[in-house]
């Protein structure tokens, strides 16, 4: 990250005074994807502006920094009045968004005439700004020309800091997920795998929810589909010998593809496209700092199960008030799901219907940014 944000600035350099830049900010990957939808909504609208995409960690950067919609992508330096001049004099940019809850006080100091968005913004009882030290900071934020929130909360804290100036929109990673359905991509050799039974599919998980997996599927018939968040010969070896009678997708072909009971995916980039082969899921990281995407899956309606640790994650929250999630704490929780989903046809259908609703009517966000940011 240090080394990236050295080589920053002369990126910056090799933009003509004559570009018409528009600025996203995205901190890391997860906000990148709350961010892609508007970046290629915008590109096809005004072809001819300039993209900069910047990242604050390496977890973005290193993974997005060829992004074919980005025509400069570069790391954030930090925070300081020095940098932040720096950047934007060299970038000068026609429009700015920040994405969900980026707030950097001497960039934003900075652009008092420059069009300025938050993005995707949620905002809980306890955040920062509401704080009795933060009161010098929050002043800053009259630089936004607006705020576009997941929820009620969000505005109502805003009203209380003296902002009215917000609209809740929703979040743009409904229309992410939507988009990557309606792409329709398959897989040949994992739909050989799946041969017409049911599949479990396991994403984004880590050791524990894998043990807690491997501890819960004795009395199931479905298949196992496994996308572990790290992909490391070390973890992929220690899933091998947790599931017997596994293979990795590296090893798949069309003659062994039928002879196994679990696949563990060792490649990123197809995790978010085989909720599809799904008949239900479990979303990892639950029981670390927090869990994974579960939009991706409920998109295609897919009852989803979780770990303990998903009371930040709004989307988690709402599904399981709604029924279409279930929090699994421990291995019988976990049992009595796929059971549940197996062999209980009514309820099965129903958690289905729940998520596939959810999503589908909480698209749109992107376009409600876009037409509300048009007169900038």
């Amino acid at each position: 990250m240090i080394k990236g944000q050295k080589q920053c600035f002369d990126v910056l350099r090799k933009i003509k005074k004559d570009d018409d830049i528009i600025w996203f900010h995205c901190s890391s990957l997860g906000e990148f994807e709350q961010a892609r939808n508007l970046i290629e909504k915008h590109k096809s609208i005004y072809p001819n502006n300039k993209i900069l995409l910047s990242f604050f960690s390496p977890s973005g950067y290193e993974i997005r920094k060829n992004y074919s919609y980005a025509d400069f992508v570069v790391y954030l330096p930090f925070d300081t009045i020095r940098n932040a001049k720096k950047f934007l004099q060299l970038s000068h940019p026609k429009k700015v968004f920040f994405i969900k809850y980026e707030f950097w006080y001497n960039y934003i100091r900075q652009m008092k005439d420059i069009p300025l968005f938050q993005v995707s913004l949620i905002l809980r009882d306890n955040h920062y700004l509401l704080s009795w030290y933060s009161k010098w900071f929050d002043k800053q934020l009259k630089n936004f020309n607006y705020f576009f929130v997941q929820d009620k909360k969000t505005q109502n804290i805003l009203n209380q800091l003296g902002y009215t100036n917000s609209i809740i929109s929703g979040d743009t990673r409904f229309d992410r997920v939507f988009q990557m359905k309606e792409e329709g991509k398959r897989f040949d050799l994992i739909e050989k795998f799946c041969d017409n039974k049911k599949i479990f599919v396991c994403g984004s998980t880590w050791k524990e929810d894998e043990l807690m997996i491997s501890k819960s599927i004795n009395n199931t018939k479905m298949k196992l589909i496994i996308a572990p968040h790290l992909i490391d010969k070390t973890h992929i070896d220690f899933i091998l010998n947790l599931f017997p009678h596994s293979i990795t997708y590296s090893s798949l072909n069309e003659n062994n593809a039928k002879d196994y009971d679990v696949l563990i995916v060792d490649c990123i980039g197809i995790l978010s496209y085989l909720y599809n082969y799904a008949h239900c899921c479990y979303i990892g990281g639950g029981f670390g700092e927090g869990i994974h995407n579960v939009l991706e899956a409920a998109v295609f309606g897919k009852p989803i199960a979780f770990g303990p640790n998903h009371k930040k994650f709004k989307e988690a929250n709402d599904l399981l008030d709604k029924g279409g999630a279930t929090m699994t704490e421990n291995e019988d929780i976990l049992k009595d799901y796929l059971n549940i989903n197996e062999n209980n046809e009514e309820k099965y259908q129903e958690r289905c219907r729940i998520c596939k609703e959810y999503v589908q009517n909480n698209v749109g966000a992107t376009q409600t940014i876009i037409d509300l940011t048009k007169k900038y």
